[in-house]
């Protein structure tokens, strides 16, 4: 089923399309080198997550930047001057954080379609911690990371903190946190937040075309693998096989598994 242009939700700051059952989001505010506060990009991301998970004609998700960042994280000209979700007293600005950027956060990590991150340039702050977010991420050479608000003086307050240790291990993600320093394409690779880089040229189409490789398997394994995969982080291994069990009954008693089989088996 091909989606027409009035069934996609609106954005403001972004470009949003989905072809082949892949969803391509672009940040689109090169002006602010695509940051998240100050801008319509929070509100763009959750509501295309939303949309995503109502829709299972989409099997994947690809994220990325348009002009030279991924994304800036937070704007701190507008933390300097206190506006927008930096406004205000101490009790007012944990709800700015609790009902705005937590609330992305929360909205990009139940996604039930693999997420792939095409990082195109920095990604630095809450940019950094986007990327983290997703389940795969491919940069560019001009890929650069920064677990940066220690720098300012402030925490990861969108939920860095909780994801950066999964993917990089305890020890050096306190050192980038502690350190804020910005670390590049290789550097990343090496650290295994980057699982391959990309000529900046090829990057969006490689992202797009490992995204497509996901959409074309089962939606519904595909979609319940991805529960599994973050289940498992926080049930004992006992009630981990139970829920297992219990969804690969309902992998078992779908079309889609038996329509695979009967594939699988004709090309035999």
């Amino acid at each position: 089923m091909q989606l027409t242009p009035d069934q996609l939700p609106t954005t403001h700051d972004a470009q949003f399309s989905v072809e082949d059952g892949v969803a391509v989001l672009l940040l689109d505010r090169d002006d602010v080198r695509n940051a998240l506060t100050g801008t319509h990009l929070m509100d763009d991301i959750i509501r295309v997550c939303q949309w995503i998970n109502r829709t299972p004609d989409v099997g994947a998700l690809v994220i990325s930047g348009v002009g030279k960042a991924f994304s800036a994280g937070g704007n701190i000209k507008d933390m300097q001057q206190k506006k927008g979700m930096f406004a205000g007293d101490g009790l007012q600005l944990q709800d700015s954080y609790r009902h705005g950027i937590q609330t992305m956060t929360t909205h990009v990590y139940r996604l039930e379609v693999p997420v792939i991150a095409a990082v195109n340039g920095a990604a630095v702050g809450a940019g950094m911690d986007l990327s983290c977010m997703c389940d795969i991420r491919i940069g560019s050479q001009y890929a650069r990371f920064g677990e940066t608000f220690v720098n300012l003086g402030i925490i990861p307050g969108d939920g860095g903190a909780w994801f950066l240790p999964k993917l990089v291990g305890p020890q050096r993600a306190a050192e980038l946190t502690f350190s804020g320093r910005l670390i590049n394409a290789e550097q990343a690779l090496d650290y295994g937040l980057l699982l391959q880089i990309s000529p900046s040229e090829e990057l969006l189409d490689t992202a797009v075309a490992m995204a497509k490789t996901f959409a074309s398997k089962p939606r519904h394994a595909l979609r319940i693998s991805k529960r599994l995969l973050q289940a498992g982080q926080r049930l004992p291994l006992q009630d981990f096989l139970d829920y297992c069990a219990s969804q690969q009954s309902l992998c078992h008693g779908s079309d889609q598994h038996l329509e695979a089989l009967a594939a699988m088996l004709d090309n035999q």
